[in-house]
């Protein structure tokens, strides 16, 4: 036997199974020490933290522990998050742990959202690096996930239908979260959901020091599993993850070990939430069972789509009137990037004169030659641009087509076809032309943009 594989016999034996694996998958040279007794010392003798007072524990996590704090110029209470790297890290090392404890600053302190806890400031103070953020008087939704602790059913969905516009949002600004799990989100004593820990984000920078599985193991989406790039679907996973346990008071993939539970993402669909609880209305079953698809196209291709359907299931809970059916889809309309100029009552008023239809995959929405004076705003999905049988481009969320033959009076030069599930605005042009002249004007704006766009794509 080499040398190598005694010491790797001997790090097995040492570490046990399931701890050796997860050392290989992380790519890590050494476990960090559980708890770095020199650091609480160092930490119990400090009363202040850069311009902060600080009053109590509130709990510790794995990047560090979280005070309750006041800032003594405002009189504001906050939350101070302070960590420092490990005492036996290589300077390489102690700078990358840094960089990976201000992701969170820099992530989420791009982020004005309601439900996303703000951060107000980030610094270090001595060795010691902390982060400055809002005080939320209240607990994780870990403390709603037993089975003799849930929350009812309609506010376990508009938690996560607030926590979906919240990501979505995120999203929208180039953050990806990768960790969404009960613990890092916060019901506060109103009810108000808030999202936290944005420690492991990816964010749009050339800052690249995160390597393997990331995230927390019960949570992960089943690319994150396989070591893959995250990406906003990953995100919608972990919510779905969310929403089932919060629904029965089971996780949607446990197991004895971690490399039992990625197995079960990658390979196993979770047991439905209605056998676990009859009860529950199938709506959420079927909403659950597609937050939690294997592969990301089966998935919500986006946090607000994920929302929108939580929102129709609420008003089949809540018995809502149909003038709140109306007001949530002239909302969903208006998040679409498309429409971002145009006011809500603007929007409303085009809906009027609309169809919203649904397509599957598949499914031709123009054909190349036809003449029709209808064009078309992917609301949700993508479809395919076809000519001559060949592809020649993917357009999704927020883009439209048909409006060339709109404009010039001409046939079809394309044929477009459903390149996931959609959600599509019908829109017809004889009735666009019966709108007033600002709303005629803001079309033609997006048209020109999107025609802009694609001839700079082809350059």
């Amino acid at each position: 036997m080499t040398d190598k594989a005694t010491n790797a016999d001997s790090n097995l034996k040492k570490l046990g199974l399931t701890s050796w694996l997860k050392l290989k998958l992380l790519g890590k040279e050494k476990q960090p020490s559980l708890i770095d007794t020199q650091f609480f010392n160092d930490l119990s003798t400090q009363e202040t933290i850069g311009r902060y007072d600080i009053i109590e524990k509130l709990g510790q996590g794995r990047m560090g522990v979280v005070y309750l704090g006041v800032d003594p110029y405002i009189k504001r209470k906050v939350a101070i998050k302070i960590a420092r790297p490990y005492q036996d890290y290589e300077e390489d090392e102690a700078q990358k742990y840094r960089a990976r404890f201000f992701t969170e600053a820099q992530s989420a302190g791009r982020l004005t959202h309601p439900n996303i806890v703000a951060i107000y400031d980030a610094g270090m103070h001595q060795d010691f690096n902390y982060l400055a953020m809002e005080y939320i008087n209240g607990s994780t939704l870990k403390n709603f996930c037993t089975k003799d602790t849930l929350l009812p059913i309609n506010t376990v969905v508009e938690i996560i239908f607030a926590a979906c516009r919240a990501i979505d949002y995120a999203h929208k600004k180039g953050v990806i979260h990768r960790d969404i799990k009960p613990s890092n989100m916060m019901l506060t004593k109103s009810g108000n959901v808030k999202i936290t820990d944005f420690g492991i984000a990816h964010i749009q920078t050339d800052l690249s020091y995160t390597k393997g599985i990331i995230g927390s193991p019960c949570y992960m989406s089943p690319e994150q599993v396989k070591a893959k790039s995250a990406n906003d679907k990953s995100d919608i996973f972990s919510l779905g993850c969310v929403l089932y346990e919060l629904l029965t008071g089971n996780r949607a993939f446990a197991g004895d070990n971690h490399f039992a539970i990625m197995y079960k993402i990658a390979n196993e669909d979770p047991v439905s939430i209605l056998k676990i609880r009859p009860e529950i209305p199938p709506v959420l079953d079927k909403i659950t069972r597609k937050a939690l698809a294997k592969e990301t196209h089966l998935r919500y291709q986006t946090a607000m789509d994920f929302a929108y359907e939580l929102r129709v299931a609420l008003r089949s809970l809540t018995d809502s009137v149909k003038k709140t059916k109306v007001e949530d889809v002239v909302d969903y309309v208006h998040q679409v990037s498309f429409f971002e100029n145009f006011t809500r009552d603007q929007v409303k008023n085009i809906l009027q004169s609309s169809n919203l239809i649904k397509v599957p995959k598949g499914k031709v929405l123009v054909s190349e030659g036809e003449v029709d004076d209808s064009f078309f705003i992917i609301l949700s999905g993508k479809a395919v641009v076809k000519k001559a049988g060949k592809n020649i481009a993917m357009i999704s969320r927020g883009e439209c087509f048909g409006e060339m033959a709109y404009l010039a009076g001409d046939a079809r030069a394309a044929t477009v076809l459903a390149g996931t599930d959609c959600i599509l605005l019908k829109i017809s042009a004889t009735l666009l032309e019966r709108s007033t002249e600002s709303v005629q004007l803001l079309f033609l704006k997006r048209f020109a943009m999107t025609l802009l766009t694609r001839l700079s794509q082809k350059k």
